[in-house]
């Protein structure tokens, strides 16, 4: 009887592929078993000391109350000033909201705007959530593939061809999660001819790893170098990965003033306001200069090679170097067909991913979930001697298949 009381929709949707390695990992820990997590996109410093200060002293003023729905007077001020600052985008008041965290403003967007059979195009490999979130709003995924021959970036050619009537969002996620793939100036300006022939499309940019970048290019988004879209494109941003404010849970979002309005609706029927202690904590995020962006970037950088060197160490792995986020997306197309110590054959990256959390206790999420195989996604923001430790665990397991 239960079953028949769960809502249709819901056979659309699938638990996040993140957070079942998570609930995995636990469990095994639980039974005493040390094993290394590498499938959770989590930096492991520590906020910085300034912000959680100033979350502190939220509490302590009694800044514990409701705010507005769409985030204080004071968040807002810290988020346009973010947005004119560092990425030349000009916003008002009506045209910024905060949630709890990115992936709810997403979420928000799109119920507000897909109707049934809408399509979403997902460039592949994609954030696992994303699929899911269309599916939820009751629209349709339109998968395009990415190659990793073209960096992982979509082509001009394969946008247009994804366009129809019914298009209603295009995703561009850059930094990408899971490639660590960047979109060039040029490459954004590229598509934006398209898009500009293609008035029902909105756009989301999704730009949550934009301060973890290894190159020296300038950080480039689609609103910024095409203002004729400015009017269809949401950014979205937040605090979690470039600020190490996970559990914080605060994002942020600037598009156009109907859109702004109709999340703000969604929201205040859901979650209402995000923590006003986190908001507190964000503005002082947004408003102090990011002095240990340099220093985190030089560990992870060196994280990024400690894995790369593995790979490179291993025959039938093999990886391109990531330009941005903390992933390493590695084609495990040579461990297909090999036979584990216990006679089982490796016939998918979901087998590979599995034959690594029970045979090296190490976690990494399957190419699959991202909507590209045979690759794993190997999370590097962890201790350095762990990540040591569980690129060995990686290697010797792999040189034990036959």
């Amino acid at each position: 009887m239960s079953a028949e009381l769960i809502a249709r929709r819901m056979k659309r949707v699938r638990p996040s592929p993140t957070a079942v390695i998570s609930d995995i990992v636990r469990a095994m820990q639980q039974n005493g078993i040390d094993i290394i997590n590498l499938g959770e996109g989590e930096l492991d410093f520590d906020t910085p000391q300034p912000i959680k200060q100033a979350g502190i002293d939220a509490i302590e003023r009694g800044d514990t109350k409701y705010t507005a729905v769409s985030g204080t007077e004071a968040l807002k001020r810290a988020i346009i000033g973010k947005f004119q600052r560092e990425n030349g985008l000009v916003f008002q008041p009506e045209e910024i909201i905060a949630g709890c965290g990115a992936k709810q403003l997403i979420f928000n967007a799109f119920l507000a705007t897909i109707s049934p059979g809408d399509e979403v195009i997902v460039p592949a490999p994609y954030w696992v959530s994303y699929p899911d979130m269309v599916a939820l709003a009751e629209g349709e995924p339109r998968i395009v593939p990415c190659s990793e021959q073209s960096g992982w970036k979509l082509q001009v050619a394969d946008l247009a061809a994804a366009i129809t009537p019914r298009t209603r969002w295009l995703i561009l996620n850059s930094p990408n999660n899971p490639t660590g793939a960047v979109y060039s100036r040029e490459e954004l300006q590229a598509l934006a001819k398209v898009l500009l022939d293609s008035p029902q499309v909105m756009i989301l940019s999704d730009d949550i790893y934009e301060h973890m970048r290894h190159d020296a290019e300038p950080f480039v988004t689609l609103a910024q170098i095409e203002p004729r879209l400015r009017d269809r494109t949401l950014t979205v941003n937040g605090l979690s990965k470039g600020y190490s404010m996970t559990g914080w849970r605060i994002g942020y979002a600037g598009g156009p003033a109907w859109l702004i309005s109709a999340m703000q609706i969604l929201q205040s029927q859901s979650t209402s306001n995000p923590s006003s202690i986190s908001q507190a904590a964000a503005v002082e995020a947004l408003t102090t200069p990011a002095v240990f962006h340099a220093d985190w970037l030089r560990r992870l950088a060196a994280r990024r090679a400690v894995v790369m060197s593995m790979i490179a160490g291993v025959p039938g792995l093999g990886a391109e170097l990531p330009p941005g986020a903390f992933y390493v997306f590695a084609n495990c197309r040579g461990m297909l067909g090999k036979r584990t110590p216990q006679g089982k054959t490796i016939d998918s990256d979901s087998d590979f991913a599995a034959y690594l959390v029970e045979n090296a206790h190490v976690a990494t999420l399957q190419g699959s979930a991202f909507g590209a195989s045979p690759y794993i996604r190997i999370a590097y923001a962890i201790d350095d001697d762990r990540l040591h430790e569980a690129c060995a665990r990686i290697k010797n397991a792999c040189l034990a298949l036959r």
